[in-house]
């Protein structure tokens, strides 16, 4: 693939540019340009949709990206070391990348995009979890993307595809699978990032449905999936005892057993508990 964008191989990036990852920032650098580009095909068809890429690095799946078409891609990066090679890849896809030097988590970025929108990136193993979380909690659903194909460590994505009953089954898979489908479409052993880090990455692939699966108030949906896992270890009656004083009553309401730990309910069942609870 470097050879279709005309730029270097990415290893020869990162010696130009001295580019070394910073652990503090949580990077890892994809190189293989084979492997970026197929993370870009797993968002789908591009050639209608601006992209955001939080967290490009020297660029390889920005290059991915764009060589698959994307309309516009706007790079979210907060280390400036990795401006003057995204400026390269900028200059060899005339007005389709716009590179922003900011920190994600405080920027208004969809002011920089126009719909449809496709979220894909290599998240920063320090902020995954929270973006993640931020786009799949908006205001307003459905959100301004359309789709979110992001790159976690291997268990987190486990987490966000998993189904009650297992250790994996938290905050995360409730709040992805309530509003969106979502499944892991690539596995990435260590060696394919450098430096490589102690654990498997993963490829999750997240469509936002045009409605909720089933109907909750957010605010209500999260405060209980929330105080559920926090205390995962006790009983329902137990850990969730604070929201409302006849909580096990409103428990056996939404069909669900005062004694089941959160890790036993369903997607449906904390919806239902959730209604149960703004119903007053």
């Amino acid at each position: 693939m470097a050879t279709i964008d005309g730029l270097p191989p990415l290893r020869a990036v990162i010696a130009a540019h001295g580019l070394s990852a910073r652990r503090a920032l949580g990077q890892n650098f994809l190189l293989d340009l084979n492997l970026t580009a197929k993370i870009a095909r797993a968002a789908g068809d591009l050639t209608g949709a601006d992209v955001l890429e939080v967290g490009p690095g020297p660029g390889g799946l920005t290059r991915g990206l764009l060589a698959e078409g994307a309309r516009r891609v706007v790079a979210v990066e907060k280390d400036a070391r990795c401006l003057p090679a995204l400026a390269e890849v900028a200059q060899a896809y005339p007005g389709r990348l716009e590179v922003v030097n900011a920190d994600a988590l405080e920027l208004d970025w969809a002011a920089y995009l126009t719909p449809p929108i496709k979220v894909v990136a290599n998240l920063p193993y320090n902020v995954g979890t929270e973006l993640l979380v931020r786009w799949l909690t908006p205001k307003t659903w459905p959100p301004v993307w359309s789709s979110l194909t992001l790159m976690f460590q291997r268990e987190v994505a486990e987490r966000i595809v998993a189904q009650p009953g297992g250790k994996a089954y938290g905050r995360l898979a409730v709040l992805a699978q309530w509003r969106c489908s979502a499944r892991i479409v690539m596995s990435l052993p260590p060696e394919a990032f450098t430096p490589a880090p102690k654990v498997r990455s993963a490829v999750v692939h997240l469509v936002a449905l045009p409605a909720p699966r089933f109907e909750a108030d957010p605010t209500v949906l999260q405060r209980i999936v929330a105080a559920g896992f926090n205390q995962r270890r006790k009983m329902l009656r137990a850990a969730l005892k604070g929201l409302a004083p006849d909580m096990e009553e409103r428990i056996v309401a939404a069909g669900l057993t005062p004694t089941d730990r959160a890790e036993q309910v369903s997607v449906e069942g904390f919806c239902a508990l959730a209604r149960q609870v703004a119903a007053g």
